[in-house]
């Protein structure tokens, strides 16, 4: 490991903040300044460009939290899959960290930015060479190549920057970010498909699903209103069963050892690991299908064919790992069986995915028992009736922990799995990892920044 320490040295980072903790108004500066600099890099075309194989991959660009034809078109696909490979070698002991110790911590954290930076490199030159971004006819594929490692660095550093200096992380504000444009595009944009103003200001169809109910009454299609409806619907239920599961909490009762009469209650939140399993399934989900679409290509369709509509897959492993839109292929009549069995493949391999990754995240991220009654026992608490043990305690904590680790992780799939089948206005995954990383972001605000706020924020929170 010292050959890698020394190398982890030399990685480019961002110092961490001076002060104890920082204020509100600073964590909101800091996050909103990068908002603004994500927003604007993926407005930036890369330079040379030609054929984008990539662009009719929205669903992938959300859950990527990328713009393809960008400078940032890689998003954060390498930082997740940096995680995804090191949370699997840590897992199986092929690599070990001390994750309990502050030297361990550094050392994982490098490895991973280390582990990140070769995946910008390796998935830029992937991109370029096997056609998904294509430089114009005597363009450079290494101009395309260079553009594409520096927009992967600048994301790198932006997630770096919010990790330390702003709210959250910068994987989950990116993914939000990605959604929230698309949510608003889907169900308020007046524009139609071609470019030009649609319905109501011509007799075009709209984008917007909120014109669509109006556009499929005016030209007599009740089938348009009614999807539209159906995705408005979905994203409301989606949203509203999301906030109920993250609100869900298992309390265990505790006792100061020292003080009798006084105690507290420890909160374990139902869906345990939060969006970090959904976030990495539907990033392997991703990384899958963007292989599928590069290998075919480049002649090795080893992963599955794409139709020559560019709708969907018509073949392959990857055809079984693809949601269907149940509620737009009934309502037209073109519901097969087959699709039916792609709908359950996806549906389960969703849940078993979240709970693979959800099982290793809670042993990697300090969330197990062990490291949960470390923290019970440093600040003097107890489970009432039980002598003051941390072995006790975690094996206590163990039959609260692990339940919720499986349980959580097996809904928080099917809710996913659930949206992305719906037709919700913007990818299901998406909106569900959106509405969870708010949440979180409101809980972590309250928690920890309520006296910096302004006074009308203040009782808003509070509320």
């Amino acid at each position: 490991m010292s050959f890698i320490d020394t190398v982890i040295n030399y990685i480019p980072e961002v110092a961490k903040p001076t002060q104890k903790r920082l204020s509100f108004q600073e964590k909101l500066k800091w996050t909103g300044i990068i908002l603004v600099i994500f927003y604007l890099l993926g407005v930036i075309p890369l330079l040379g460009l030609g054929v984008n194989a990539l662009a009719n991959f929205q669903f992938l660009s959300i859950i990527l939290g990328a713009e393809f034809g960008s400078i940032i078109s890689l998003g954060i696909g390498p930082i997740v899959t940096a995680s995804i490979v090191l949370q699997l070698l840590n897992g199986s002991h092929i690599l070990k960290f001390d994750l309990q110790s502050e030297e361990g911590k550094r050392r994982f954290t490098g490895v991973q930015k280390l582990l990140s930076i070769f995946f910008i490199v390796f998935e830029a030159i992937v991109y370029v060479f096997l056609g998904g971004l294509q430089p114009n006819p005597g363009g450079s594929h290494i101009s395309l190549v260079l553009q594409l490692m520096l927009g992967g660095v600048l994301i790198l550093l932006m997630d770096d920057v919010i990790s330390k200096w702003g709210f959250g992380s910068g994987i989950s504000l990116f993914i939000a970010a990605g959604v929230a444009k698309s949510i608003m595009v889907r169900f308020l944009s007046p524009f139609s498909t071609s470019g030009g103003i649609g319905f109501p200001f011509s007799d075009q169809a709209p984008v917007g699903a909120l014109w669509e109910i109006f556009y499929g009454f005016s030209v007599g299609d009740p089938s348009i209103t009614l999807l539209a409806a159906f995705a408005i619907l979905f994203t409301i239920l989606v949203f509203v069963v999301a906030v109920y599961g993250q609100a869900m909490k298992v309390e265990v009762p505790l006792s100061f050892g020292r003080i009798r009469g006084h105690g507290v209650r420890w909160p374990l939140a139902f869906i345990y690991t939060s969006n970090i399993p959904v976030i990495l399934i539907a990033a392997l989900l991703a990384n899958l299908q963007l292989w599928a679409r590069l290998l075919e290509n480049s002649g090795r369709p080893f992963l599955g064919i794409y139709d020559p509509s560019g709708s969907g897959l018509s073949s392959g492993l990857i055809a079984w790992l693809s949601p269907v839109n149940i509620p737009n292929n009934l309502i037209v009549g073109t519901l097969t069986m087959t699709q039916v069995l792609h709908t359950l493949s996806y549906v389960l391999f969703l849940m078993l995915g979240a709970v693979v990754f959800s099982i290793f995240w809670v042993q990697t991220s300090g969330q197990d028992a062990r490291s949960i009654s470390k923290q019970i026992m440093n600040a003097g608490l107890q489970i009432p009736g039980f002598r003051r043990d941390e072995r006790v305690l975690e094996r206590l904590l163990q039959r609260y922990i692990n339940p919720l680790t499986v349980m959580g992780a097996l809904t928080v799939g099917f809710l996913a799995a659930l949206a992305d089948v719906s037709g919700a206005l913007t990818n299901g995954t998406g909106l569900l990892l959106t509405v969870m990383i708010i949440y979180r972001l409101y809980e972590e605000i309250a928690k920890q920044h309520a006296m910096d706020m302004f006074p009308a924020m203040r009782r808003f929170v509070k509320t």
